[in-house]
């Protein structure tokens, strides 16, 4: 007899669960309908009913609207990585479109100073540096083609550069002012006192030569003088910022900060008046009362 009951208990039980497998199925396909079947059912089952169908409705309207909200943020994920796309593309031309202009900032001052200049010039852009360290020297885009030819004078509105070493048809070499093999007749500006700017080791420059009683002092400016040399006076070439006076010795020396950031400098203007540019050494004779060599 217990074994009786005991199967009859284990098949009711399996039935009982297919149901309610079965409607949970059911209640989860068409739960919409379902929940309007029974709310025309009253009594015990139907609050019994009632209450899982609502909580199964309510989770399937969850899923739904998180399947919706994830579809449109998925949309707004791919616009945004597009525009992301276009404002890098933006930033792109408008790096362009500020170059272009700085660009063109530049050259409008450059003839601008070139008309107000007297001396005839011309205008070039750099186009190389020197890459062996044996020289401080750019390239320029102009040549003799242009009318350019070695000892001439290079500046630009700032200051000067340094002057033309070497030429081709097409281009040529400008040995800048920080070169020690450089040499440019200047002017204490205050104090009108001559010497000779040279570069330094040091990317720098040094006016040599300096009376020993010149009142020269840290900040003077320092231009060109013009009597010697492819500059006309007063051209700015730096400012001193050091002064060695040595005891015993003849004359006085100055360190200078350049004018020009010749390391940074892209248009220049080379001047085509002959100032008759001697070399370093006859500059140097000139100023000590030598014999020319």
């Amino acid at each position: 007899m217990w074994m009786v009951n005991s199967r009859v208990s284990s098949g009711a039980r399996r039935l009982a669960f297919a149901c309610f497998a079965l409607l949970v199925a059911a209640l989860f396909l068409l739960p919409g309908q379902i929940q309007g079947l029974l709310q025309y059912l009253d009594g015990p089952v139907g609050h019994v009913v009632r209450v899982p169908l609502e909580a199964i409705a309510s989770i399937d309207a969850g899923i739904a609207d998180r399947w919706q909200q994830y579809v449109v943020l998925q949309g707004v994920w791919e616009e945004n990585q597009q525009l992301r796309k276009e404002i890098e593309w933006l930033r792109g031309q408008n790096n362009q479109l500020r170059e272009s202009a700085t660009a063109t900032g530049r050259l409008t001052t450059l003839l601008q100073f070139k008309e107000q200049a007297l001396p005839t010039m011309v205008a070039a852009q750099v186009i190389g540096r020197d890459a062996t360290n044996r020289y401080r020297a750019i390239i320029l885009n102009k040549g003799e083609s242009d009318g350019i030819k070695p000892d001439m004078g290079v500046i630009t509105p700032a200051g000067v550069v340094g002057r033309v070493v070497k030429t081709t048809g097409a281009s040529s070499v400008v040995l800048l002012v920080t070169d020690p093999n450089n040499a440019i007749a200047g002017l204490i500006q205050r104090t009108r006192d001559e010497g000779i700017v040279e570069g330094t080791q040091q990317g720098l420059a040094q006016l040599k030569y300096i009376p020993l009683l010149s009142t020269l002092r840290d900040g003077d400016r320092v231009v060109t003088s013009g009597l010697v040399g492819g500059f006309p006076r007063g051209l700015s070439i730096g400012t001193i910022t050091h002064i060695d006076k040595q005891e015993g010795a003849l004359f006085q020396s100055a360190e200078l900060m350049p004018e020009v950031d010749v390391g940074r400098v892209e248009e220049v203007l080379v001047i085509q008046t002959s100032y008759g540019q001697p070399r370093k050494a006859v500059v140097e004779a000139d100023l000590l009362g030598k014999p020319s060599p």
